[in-house]
């Protein structure tokens, strides 16, 4: 993103979330939740899934596609496993239940695996996976995509989706690796993006219905995303959906419900996070240190001619996170003109 991009502080910006979900009827307590979720999905540099996605959360809390006043609860319980029902509430809300639920359980029995139903779109999973990560854990998620944009290796038909998965690890001195990916070349989000900005698709993101390169994001609907390793993405996603959705009586294949397209209607997402217990195999800062040896190992390794820096998964997030917090969040013209558009729709004070 362009260095001349206008920011905003991170404390101005999440001020204006709790205003829109408040104004949208979501309880204050739910609404700041939200607010400061959000708001670290953009700190830490998720840009299609942080604040970008306000205008189409509100769109759906007010066609009743999901509940602005949820029961969250505990359906079945076992000493390491759980599974939660979301009543449809939003997914971050169910999300920081289900990760606190099973941080808990992993510190009682050295491991703890949530699953979730009856959910919604929740933002990066970055946000949950690293949640253990304070309590010296390991953090696996696991999500069923709001859409079907894959098909099955090949298919013609979109029974996949871009089902992200997530793995966070605690270093002692570097920052922790968190690798947090979808098992397609793009997830859809950043082919809105590249709408949004009135950008072309590289190609080998998506192809359209004859297998051809598409490359203009506004014609998006007209093909499919392509998997990562061909038959091995689309086997991921398959699995990844499994777990997610299948596991947890929640949308898969065909059931998936397209968020976006179908504002009114409930997705039944489904996701599951788990947290593992470092202690329970050897000391922590034994493991921290063994991780940080590897990423400096890894870094620190010869470099293909043309390459400046070998990164390791999560850390060009980490730098962004320290930019954004000291400088603020970009904000590009045709997102502070959505959202503005909320502020007067909701009629509430703008971002400013």
């Amino acid at each position: 993103m362009s260095n001349d991009v206008p920011r905003v502080p991170a404390e101005r910006l999440a001020a204006f979330i709790l205003r829109v979900f408040t104004a949208a009827g979501v309880p204050a307590g739910d609404a700041q939740t939200l607010a400061n979720l959000m708001v670290e999905a953009d700190l830490r540099g998720s840009d299609t899934h942080g604040v970008i996605r306000l205008p189409l959360y509100v769109r759906r809390l007010r066609a009743g596609g999901v509940n602005a006043t949820p029961n969250i609860r505990v359906v079945s319980d076992r000493p390491s496993a759980a599974l939660i029902d979301g009543d449809n509430g939003m997914g971050h809300l169910v999300m920081r239940r289900a990760a606190e639920l099973a941080i808990e359980k992993a510190k009682a029995t050295g491991v703890g695996w949530v699953g979730a139903r009856m959910s919604n779109h929740a933002g990066p999973a970055a946000l949950y996976v690293t949640m253990p990560l304070k309590h010296d854990m390991i953090g696996l998620y696991f999500a069923v995509g709001s859409s079907n944009h894959l098909p099955p290796w090949g298919g013609s038909e979109s029974l996949l989706g871009t089902n992200p998965m997530a793995v966070a690890v605690p270093a002692l001195d570097e920052p922790p690796i968190v690798l947090d990916m979808s098992p397609t070349v793009a997830a859809y989000g950043k082919v809105r993006l590249k709408a949004q900005r009135g950008e072309p698709m590289p190609v080998g993101w998506m192809i359209d219905r004859e297998g051809k390169p598409l490359t203009d994001p506004k014609r998006a609907d007209e093909g499919h995303l392509l998997p990562i390793g061909d038959y091995k993405g689309s086997g991921l996603s398959l699995i990844i959906g499994l777990l997610a959705g299948a596991l947890n009586r929640a949308a898969i294949g065909r059931d998936v419900v397209d968020f976006v397209k179908e504002a009114g209607k409930p997705t039944n997402t489904g996701q599951a996070i788990a947290a593992l217990l470092i202690e329970a195999f050897l000391p922590p800062l034994e493991f921290k240190r063994a991780v940080d040896r590897l990423i400096r190992d890894i870094r620190n390794s010869p470099r293909l001619p043309g390459v400046d820096r070998i990164w390791l998964p999560g850390e060009q997030s980490h730098t962004k996170l320290l930019d954004r917090r000291a400088h603020g969040v970009p904000l590009p013209k045709a997102l502070r003109e959505s959202l503005d558009g909320i502020a007067r729709d909701l009629n509430i004070e703008l971002l400013g």
